[in-house]
């Protein structure tokens, strides 16, 4: 989960679908250099959140459905981010839904444009270590095709982002952001943007004007409440459930409750007490695993990162002597992640943490 827009200086401020999709024409400069790994900077789960440094500032990130704003790639301030809470599908976080449906548009440009190619390498800049992704594009690959494997790698990327996060990997030296990583809307609202960035892509409108007719219309579906209070209401219902007062940000303790099961489909996390059954069921999200010939998208890529010395390799691989790892690495990684939120008491046992397997 990202920050709220941080700024350090002396203390911190946290103040349907045709037959072929389309790419967002974007042009060679743009391909050659990937989108920030934060585009918006959006959201700390809570209300009234004190902060460590400037106790009189409170923090609170929520949305409504009135101030949603245009969709633009890469964004813009007219988009109206933050956390609203919806009966079907649970706490959203927009920036987090927009964002991966841009990663989403960009990779499936970079797919279509690399395809003559066959094996591509590209540099995606740097989180928790170097990311690289290594292409392996079938000649035959249809645009449909094209277009889960853009989404199975933003949503991997977007795990790797809470990994990162939870290993020490922050905007700001020094600062952690673990107190944000796999907090419960986070995967949710990753992958929701990957369908929609998908659904977009296939749309006969252009891709903006597309993301901001399915944004509107899946909250609508999902029920969205309606003003910013009724999220707040939302959010106080489940305080000290899961999240705190107690402490401060950045504190890793803030959070009492995290989504670390992320593969290979997710339901909505209902308020306690919610009818979870059917309401979550009909809205799960299933990540995109094969191609439509069945074959495994994860073998049509590889992202390789080569970690910074906060990850903790010889410990989680004990029997492997690694300098990188890759996409297929997750499942364990997220199996220590899990060892260590039990171990620091800040995940419950429970049916959203107690399982962190992969389809890896």
């Amino acid at each position: 989960m990202r920050l709220l827009p941080l700024i350090l200086s002396g203390f911190i401020c946290l103040s349907i679908f045709p037959l072929f999709a389309k790419p967002v024409n974007l042009n060679s400069k743009e391909l050659s250099t990937p989108p920030p790994r934060i585009i918006r900077t959006c959201c700390s789960f809570g209300s009234d959140l004190k902060l460590a440094v400037i106790p009189v500032k409170k923090v609170t990130q929520i949305s409504y459905i009135s101030n949603l704003g245009p969709h633009q790639y890469l964004g813009n301030s007219k988009e109206g981010n933050g956390i609203i809470y919806t009966k079907r599908g649970g706490f959203i976080d927009l920036g987090h839904l927009r964002d991966q449906a841009d990663w989403t548009a960009y990779l499936y440009s970079l797919i279509l444009e690399n395809q003559k190619y066959g094996k591509t390498i590209h540099r995606l800049g740097h989180e928790g270590g170097t990311k690289e992704l290594n292409l392996i594009i079938p000649a035959n690959l249809t645009n449909t095709d094209a277009l889960l494997l853009a989404g199975r790698i933003s949503y991997d990327l977007s795990i790797w982002h809470e990994i990162a996060t939870w290993y020490g990997a922050s905007v700001i030296p020094l600062l952690t952001e673990r107190y944000s990583s796999f907090s419960i809307e986070d995967a949710y609202s990753n992958l929701l943007g990957v369908t929609l960035g998908m659904e977009a892509l296939k749309s006969d409108l252009p891709y903006e004007q597309a993301m901001t007719e399915l944004i509107a219309k899946t909250l609508k579906n999902l029920e969205a409440v309606s003003t910013e209070e009724d999220t707040q209401a939302a959010m106080e219902s489940v305080h000290n459930i899961w999240w705190t007062r107690d402490k401060r940000l950045p504190s890793g303790k803030i959070l009492l409750e995290r989504q670390i099961e992320v593969y290979p489909s997710l339901q909505p996390l209902l308020l306690p007490g919610t009818s979870n059954g059917s309401l979550a069921t009909n809205f799960t999200l299933n990540v995109p695993e094969q191609t439509q010939s069945g074959e495994p998208l994860i073998d049509l890529y590889s992202l390789i990162i080569r970690p910074s010395y906060k990850i903790p390799l010889k410990a989680i691989f004990p029997q492997e002597e690694k300098h990188f790892i890759t996409h297929k690495d997750f499942g364990v990684l997220l199996l220590h992640v899990e060892k260590e939120a039990r171990r620091d008491q800040q995940v419950p046992t429970g049916p959203h943490t107690a399982n962190s397997r992969s389809n890896y």
